[in-house]
C-alpha cells in the first residue's frame, strides 16, 4: 500500500501546534528552542530536523510519517511507521536509546548526567546512551557539531579508538591511546587546531573512560 504525501511538514506542523494548549512560546520552552526556531517551522522557512521530528513523536504522541506530510493515521501505531511503504524510504527496524545531555569536542567541559529525551537508533547499533556533541575537535572522523554520539559503556577501550572521557567533572570526545610502559594517557583530536592532552602518573586517578563511541548520527548539511 503507497502511503503518499497529502500535506507539507509545514501544514502539519501548523495542525499540531494549533490542537495544543501552549502557546508558541510555551512549545520553544518544552522543546528547548527559541520562539524564532518555532515561527520558522510555522511559516516554512525551514522545516524540523529529522531527529526533532522524532522528539516530536515522542512529546506529542503523533506520528513521524504523518508530521513529514503522509496519508498515515495522526495517531497512528508509531513503532510500525518504518513497515509503511514509502517512497524512497528502507524499512528499519529502531529502539529507543535515552539521551542524556552533551559532550564537548574540543576542551574538557562539565558532564550533564540530566536526561534529556531519546533518540531513535537501529537495532543494531549496541549503545547504551547518546549525547550530544558540542565543538569541532572531531571532525575529522566526520562528527560534527551538533551530531548525536552513541555510546555504549565499558571501561577501557583498544588504542586509537574513540571514547566518552571523564576528566574530574568534566567530559569530551577524543581518540584514546595508552602507552604501558610509560604509563601515559592521550587524548587526541581529529583535528589539527586542538592540542592532544596527556595525563601520566597521578593524573591517571582524575581520568576515567565512560564508554566508546560506536556511531554517530548526522543531519544532511
Amino acid at each position: 500500500m503507497n502511503h503518499g504525501k497529502v500535506a507539507s511538514c509545514q501544514e502539519r506542523i501548523n495542525e499540531l501546534f494549533d490542537s495544543l494548549t501552549l502557546t508558541d512560546t510555551g512549545i520553544a520552552e518544552s522543546l528547548g528552542v527559541s520562539k524564532q526556531t518555532v515561527s520558522a517551522w510555522r511559516t516554512g522557512v525551514r522545516s524540523p530536523k529529522r531527529s526533532m521530528l522524532e522528539t516530536l513523536s515522542e512529546k506529542y504522541r503523533v506520528d513521524v510519517a504523518w508530521l513529514m506530510g503522509y496519508d498515515v493515521p495522526r495517531y497512528g501505531e508509531r513503532e510500525d511507521f518504518d513497515a509503511i511503504s514509502l517512497p524512497g524510504v528502507m524499512p528499519i527496524s529502531k529502539r529507543r536509546v535515552p539521551l542524556l545531555g552533551g559532550i564537548v569536542c574540543g576542551e574538557p567541559a562539565f558532564a550533564e548526567e540530566e536526561f534529556e529525551s531519546y533518540v531513535a537508533v537501529g537495532t543494531n547499533v549496541h549503545a547504551d546512551y547518546c549525547l550530544k556533541a558540542h565543538g569541532d575537535s572531531m571532525i575529522g572522523a566526520r562528527i560534527m557539531d551538533g551530531d548525536i554520539v552513541f555510546i555504549r559503556k565499558q571501561d577501557m577501550v583498544e588504542n586509537g579508538e574513540i571514547a566518552a572521557v571523564l576528566i574530574g567533572d568534566e567530559t569530551t570526545l577524543k581518540r584514546v591511546y595508552y602507552d604501558p610502559d610509560n604509563q601515559v594517557l592521550s587524548l587526541v583530536a581529529e583535528n589539527p587546531r586542538f592540542k592532544t592532552l596527556r595525563y601520566m602518573g597521578a593524573e591517571l586517578d582524575q581520568v576515567r573512560i565512560l564508554g566508546k563511541a560506536v556511531a554517530f548520527q548526522s543531519d544532511v548539511r
